[in-house]
């Protein structure tokens, strides 16, 4: 009669033998659908993606699907890999490959979108417009605007990139060198303070009625139809806040 110990050891070897025999058959199958893999990543240029980023997360796929594959199931391993490594690659393409957060349904419309765009382009042989794009794929003109601000997420560039694209010249300027401008206005920020200040002093209406005339530039008629009040009141109210802040502004200035 055999040990217990002799059974024992004979069923470990047993396992190890099935788990190295279980290893071969993957890697043979690995091997031998690596060309499947690079295939379906060809498939996914149009991505935007890199072709080795995207044969690697095909190859991902493959390796899974052999690590899965059950042969008992009665299935070829080529079907049961496909949609494997098909959803890997769409899962990558989906959300790992945009530069700034996109919400899944914004990322639908910018891909929809550059799908369109492609396609018109390719039969009018320019950009198509959105109104143009709208018409295409029978949405409003507000989608395809939302798609194509998604799709601007896609790809960020740095400010220090050079304008002319190579910066191979000695004055090449960068991005961020060409952005703003120097205000202007900013001479007169200690007098927008002050006035600011002494405007907080002011009563609420006094103040709702100089943003509504100095801030939206709306006539004094239709400032008196949003507060309720005639438009000579509004205009009483106007001269007697900025009375009020010119004198309040000096105040201050002499503190």
């Amino acid at each position: 009669m055999r040990s217990t110990t002799t059974v024992g050891a004979l069923s470990n070897g047993g396992s190890e033998f099935e788990q190295r025999h279980e290893a071969r058959q993957q890697n043979g199958l690995i091997v031998q659908f690596l060309p499947l893999a690079y295939r379906l990543a060809g498939g996914y240029r149009s991505s935007g993606e890199p072709y080795e980023d995207l044969v690697q997360i095909a190859s991902l796929g493959l390796v899974k699907a052999a690590r899965r594959f059950d042969p008992d199931r009665g299935t070829t391993f080529m079907t049961f890999a496909v949609p494997t490594i098909v959803g890997e690659l769409n899962r990558y393409v989906r959300d790992c490959s945009w530069a700034l957060h996109v919400d899944r349904g914004a990322k639908q419309r910018a891909r929809m979108t550059a799908a369109a765009q492609r396609e018109i382009a390719s039969a009018l042989g320019r950009r198509p417009s959105i109104r143009e794009l709208a018409g295409y794929l029978g949405c409003d003109p507000g989608v395809v605007a939302d798609g194509l601000l998604a799709a601007a997420a896609h790809r960020t560039v740095s400010l220090d990139v050079p304008v002319d694209g190579d910066g191979a010249g000695a004055g090449a300027r960068s991005r961020l060198e060409e952005l703003g401008a120097e205000d202007p206005e900013l001479e007169h920020a200690p007098e927008l303070t002050t006035i600011f200040a002494a405007a907080r002093r002011l009563t609420r209406r006094e103040r709702l009625v100089l943003y509504l005339r100095f801030g939206e530039d709306l006539p004094q008629t239709e400032i008196a139809a949003r507060i309720g009040v005639s438009q000579m009141h509004v205009s009483r109210i106007l001269r007697d806040a900025i009375a009020r802040v010119r004198v309040l502004a000096g105040e201050s200035a002499a503190a």
